[in-house]
């Protein structure tokens, strides 16, 4: 049974892998779908293959008020209203130890996870119908340390108190927020990290991450996006303020 029939929702970061897996999932299940992200190219490659129009995107950077607004404004004129927002969009940054993580790299991580998120909310929640769905992706980082990342993990456990205060804030109207809290997925992002961390031995690296894993392997992006599915969908209409691990056992290790 589809679970998002008469549904819209905003996907950003949608030109990634997590981004695209929901998207196609949330088509395949009734709803209709507005793509953000920065690089039009890669936005319209993936959105050309539907033929759908209930599929379209918008260019921006959630960084910026003024894009929040347009791809808001850019729903709501092409679809009339919104019903579930992923707030998606994140980025890994470099990786180094904390003394030696350049302050350029420290902005532009909390800028796009954390300054991006808000804006998302900011802007959003107020154009949403009740009973409505947000879920924001934060990370098995938002939820532990891990050594050379702290701008990535300052800003996933700081998207966790965006969602407490926004759950609250949007109780009476019945609109649910949540947080995903995903593990290492095989996606861009791991083979950056895995790279950067000990450069020519990704695939080692790429080992020992999945040694802490029980499930002793990354989660796909598709299975990511069945949990924000779940969420997304009255299924869940239960259900806020909490926190969803998708990691394959990682934290209970």
């Amino acid at each position: 049974m589809k679970t998002m029939i008469n549904k819209v929702a905003i996907i950003t970061g949608g030109s990634g892998e997590i981004g695209k897996a929901t998207a196609k999932l949330f088509l395949e299940n009734g709803a209709k779908v507005m793509l953000v992200g920065r690089t039009e190219n890669k936005l319209k490659k993936f959105t050309s293959t539907y033929r759908d129009d209930n599929i379209t995107y918008c260019v921006a950077d959630v960084t910026k008020p003024e894009d929040t607004k347009k791809y808001v404004e850019a729903t709501l004129s092409k679809f009339k209203k919104i019903d579930v927002f992923f707030n998606n969009a994140g980025i890994e940054g470099v990786v180094r130890p904390l003394p030696d993580y350049p302050e350029k790299e420290f902005d532009k991580v909390i800028d796009t996870n954390l300054k991006g998120v808000w804006l998302g909310c900011k802007y959003v929640l107020p154009k949403m119908e009740n009973g409505g769905s947000v879920i924001l992706t934060s990370s098995v980082a938002g939820l532990k340390g891990f050594e050379g990342l702290c701008a990535y993990v300052a800003s996933k456990h700081a998207v966790i108190g965006i969602m407490r205060v926004a759950a609250l804030e949007s109780a009476k109207r019945q609109i649910r927020v949540n947080t995903i809290h995903p593990g290492p997925v095989n996606n861009r992002m791991m083979r950056s990290l895995e790279e950067q961390i000990s450069p020519g031995n990704a695939i080692e690296v790429q080992k020992g991450f999945e040694n802490e894993i029980p499930f002793m392997r990354y989660a796909e992006s598709e299975e990511i996006a069945q949990s924000v599915l779940f969420l997304a969908s009255d299924a869940s209409k239960y259900i806020t303020g909490a926190m969803h691990v998708v990691d394959g056992g990682m934290l209970v290790k």
